[in-house]
């Protein structure tokens, strides 16, 4: 708990029997409330490690894809009374050490959706992302920054956090179900009013570490671009519907 405040980890999973265990180990107990995880129908030990990790596991019937299954684990975390909700991948690619420094973002009652950059400092090519990856992920967020008229270092993260707020004023229960998830979540938070910030991630491309295949990478690529447009024409448009949740 910070601040009065419960704060859920939860955790979208996908063949991470290798690297759950290393994930959890760095979470911070005293702060962390609840951790779920939420396996998408791995063909590993994904859901039996962390059921012998204390965690509390949960895997899907099928298989709901990325989007599909982090709508789960967000649906979980407002189910068991959280006020704050972090979302990291369990594959170590991002510290977990953050997870305080995103939650205390949200606590203080000024932003709705807080970020972890990978590209801020430059930690990401230092971690190991490929520079091809880097410089496609460079592109599209200084595309993203002009349509959506704000202004942060790195949209593609998996590494987030939502205020209880955001999540019950958004029917994320509605959007895509892939990867474009988190940018459709983080859209639609712009759209209700709700304020933005990030901090600084340093990254960790290990073997063991999960990465989008090229292919799909390139289609969200697209889906990134395609989500720019509308949310640029929507903002030209006049904001229709839109409620700035911090003024007085």
């Amino acid at each position: 708990m910070l601040q009065g405040k419960r704060i859920a980890v939860t955790m979208p999973a996908y063949f991470a029997e290798k690297t759950v265990a290393k994930t959890y180990g760095d979470i911070d107990r005293e702060l962390v409330d609840h951790v779920i995880l939420v396996d998408d129908c791995s063909k590993d030990r994904t859901l039996e490690v962390s059921k012998e990790l204390g965690i509390d596991a949960h895997r899907n019937e099928s298989n709901l894809n990325y989007g599909g299954n982090v709508k789960r684990c967000l649906r979980l975390a407002l189910d068991g009374g959280a006020d704050v909700v972090v979302l990291l991948h369990p594959d170590y690619q991002y510290t977990p050490k953050l997870i305080p420094a995103l939650s205390s973002m949200l606590t203080t009652g000024f932003y709705g959706v807080a970020l972890a950059s990978r590209t801020s400092g430059g930690g990401a090519l230092s971690g190991g992302m490929p520079v091809w990856r880097y410089l496609a992920n460079w592109g599209l967020t200084n595309v993203m920054d002009v349509a959506f008229g704000t202004h942060h270092t790195e949209y593609h993260t998996g590494y987030r956090a939502y205020s209880r707020e955001l999540l019950e004023a958004v029917d994320f229960e509605s959007l895509a179900n892939d990867f474009s998830f988190d940018n459709d979540l983080f859209t639609a938070a712009l759209r209700a009013g709700f304020k933005t910030c990030e901090v600084t991630c340093p990254t960790s491309y290990e073997e063991d570490a999960s990465s989008i295949p090229f292919d799909k990478a390139v289609r969200y690529g697209f889906q990134c671009l395609k989500l720019a447009g509308s949310q640029l024409v929507w903002r030209l448009s006049g904001r229709p519907g839109w409620v700035d949740r911090y003024s007085d």
